[in-house]
């Protein structure tokens, strides 16, 4: 068994409250109880020996192990193939009776089976409370354990021949099965003092296991892509699915927190938030895909948090909340913490949450601009509250910022931040024009022209013939690539096409693409990074739209290869292929979606 799997070895299986990362050797080594931003009760993926993990796994010599997801589902199946037999687990987390009700009881049900000969399994469980600084107490009980913590508590119920024995403050077990035999380990976890869950049986898994298959299928039944990359689409739905916490209808960055952009650096963030950028932007790949509802969840999420105000920045919205809108994401270091294979430090919490971007505004609205029904959506109430926030943008947006990339090397005058800025006017004066509501027309419009011809003189530069990153620099970056997806620009404009050259020149390696160069725009963080998976999609895009389409097609083809065996995609890919940063990532998988979209439409014509 791996000290440290690499990070795209794992499968991801979810209620739509929280989820687990299951490795492909068996192992559950992150799994966050009850949301997706609470402390971890298995962190092995951050400390080996201190964060507690749950396998079954096979420790037969010569043996082989495969990993896929049954078809249209979250349904993990992990396969074991050894010169005696195959075994296989299949795991899956039912879903709450109401998943838009928060709970804090949450299941995960790993099933046994051997379909050929005989198979032995290794199960062992050691959760460890609260990022592992907290201990806990066991009961063992015969088929049932009880692990309590002062946070938390766990329930382990087996079923068939599985005998846990006490291992100091863990269980463990061994289960030889034969062809045909099952058996189970039933996980449950919950709030302390809470009651024992309902008694496990054969009868009941095959129910739930049935119940999260028809979810599944029903739910991605109702995609309406018909393109070309109908597997990788839906697989990609799915995951923006499982990263969406069903209660607000606020999607999360990534499952993760602290896993290295740079393998031993120190590019460690907690993405276990919703950034308001990377879920506005997700609402336009939802909506392609014909999942209105999941879009409207939450631009009504969105449309409390210009209601509620009270940000930590003082601003009418902060770049990201916890799942419920609380704005308060205090960053600290679990020192205590190694760091997947070294790279610390560890940290939980994200102290960019106070930094001022000012282009989630222009993705704000952009989320809002493709309601199906404003009125339905917002009401005037809304509408009024929307329309305050873009007047205070007109008094704001010629500010310097941190930026898309949240570097911590300074403010500056970032060209991304000005052209979501003019996005967020663009959309707001065509809003108030369809939907005929209130607005100061004349200041939104002249904000909007004030800032594009802001852009187009600032932020080009006549010597690199591209735009650049932030005024008076002659950096390239790569989030600019929205500037034709946004309609900013005209795809095919001269301008534009010698930006995309230049591009092609500096920040694409082997149709991968790197944000920036961090060697010339210092981000105030040591070390350097892969290409960011977000930027190849958008470059994707962004030469379907120019008519590149050999180019963009082979781009798209190759960076498909780089998903892991299950179709996944972390933030970065490194030197070697490898995927790093925190995973899986949500910004990745709705730029998949966005250009398969744009691909198919370009190549049909």
């Amino acid at each position: 068994m791996h000290r440290y799997p690499p990070i795209a070895d794992h499968g991801l299986v979810g209620d739509l409250q929280t989820c687990a990362l299951v490795s492909a050797e068996g192992v559950v080594d992150w799994f966050c109880s009850p949301r997706f931003d609470s402390p971890s009760v298995f962190g092995r993926l951050l400390d080996h020996e201190r964060g507690g993990h749950f396998s079954i796994t096979v420790e037969a010599p010569g043996t082989t192990v495969r990993q896929l997801y049954l078809a249209d589902s979250a349904v993990l199946l992990t396969r074991f193939l050894t010169p005696d037999g195959v075994g296989e687990v299949a795991d899956f987390m039912p879903l709450p009776a109401d998943p838009a009700v928060p709970t804090d009881r949450h299941t995960l049900v790993r099933v046994l089976r051997v379909v050929r000969g005989t198979v032995r399994f290794t199960v062992e469980c050691r959760p460890r409370f609260d990022y592992g600084r907290e201990t806990h107490e066991l009961d063992l009980d015969g088929a049932a354990a009880r692990f309590t913590g002062a946070t938390a508590v766990a329930h382990l119920q087996v079923l068939g021949a599985v005998a846990l024995e006490r291992d100091g403050r863990d269980v463990r077990a061994e289960a030889e099965l034969t062809a045909g035999q099952r058996a189970a380990a039933v996980l449950t976890l919950d709030a302390p003092g809470a009651g024992p869950p309902e008694p496990a049986d054969e009868a009941s898994l095959r129910a739930a296991f049935d119940s999260v298959r028809f979810f599944w299928h029903d739910w991605t039944g109702r995609c309406r892509y018909r393109g070309r990359w109908q597997e990788q689409v839906k697989r990609s739905a799915i995951t923006l699915k499982l990263l969406t916490y069903a209660p607000s209808g606020a999607p999360v960055a990534a499952a993760t927190m602290g896993l290295p952009e740079q393998v031993g650096g120190e590019r460690n963030w907690d993405y276990r938030y919703t950034w308001i950028r990377d879920a506005s932007l997700s609402v336009r790949a939802m909506v392609d895909l014909g999942f209105t509802e999941e879009a409207d969840a939450f631009r009504r999420w969105l449309g409390a948090r210009l209601q509620a105000g009270g940000t930590v920045s003082g601003e009418p919205l902060q770049i990201m909340y916890r799942v419920d809108g609380d704005p308060l994401l205090r960053e600290e270091v679990l020192d205590h913490l190694e760091g997947w294979r070294g790279s610390a430090p560890v940290r939980a919490g994200n102290g960019a949450a106070d930094q001022l971007q000012l282009d989630i505004y222009g993705e704000a609205v952009y989320a809002y601009a493709q309601a199906r029904d404003l009125a339905q959506l917002a009401g005037y109430d809304g509408w009024q509250r929307f329309a305050a926030t873009v007047d205070w943008l007109c008094e704001h947006w010629d500010r310097p910022d941190e930026g898309i990339w949240e570097t911590r090397g300074g403010r500056q005058d970032f060209t991304y931040s000005r052209l979501m800025c003019w996005v967020a006017f663009d959309r707001a004066v065509r809003m108030a024009r369809e939907f005929g509501r209130p607005a100061d027309l004349p200041r939104w419009t002249a904000a909007r022209d004030a800032v594009l011809h802001q852009v187009m003189e600032r932020g080009w530069s006549a010597e690199r013939r591209a735009f650049v990153q932030h005024y008076g620099s002659e950096v390239l970056d790569a989030s600019l690539l929205m500037m034709p997806i946004t309609r900013f620009i005209a795809p095919r404009d001269p301008r534009w096409l010698s930006t995309l050259d230049a591009m092609d020149r500096e920040l694409v390696s082997d149709s991968l693409v790197y944000r920036y160069d961090p060697a010339a725009s210092p981000d105030g963080l040591r070390g350097s990074e892969g290409t960011f998976s977000l930027c190849s999609f958008l470059y994707v895009d962004a030469l379907a739209r120019a008519g590149r389409l050999e180019q963009a097609r082979y781009a798209f083809d190759k960076m498909l290869t780089y998903a892991n065996h299950v179709g996944l995609f972390a933030e970065e890919i490194g030197p070697t292929g490898e995927q790093l940063g925190n995973f899986p990532q949500a910004f990745t998988h709705l730029a998949l979606i966005t250009a398969a979209l744009s691909l198919d439409e370009a190549l049909d014509g």
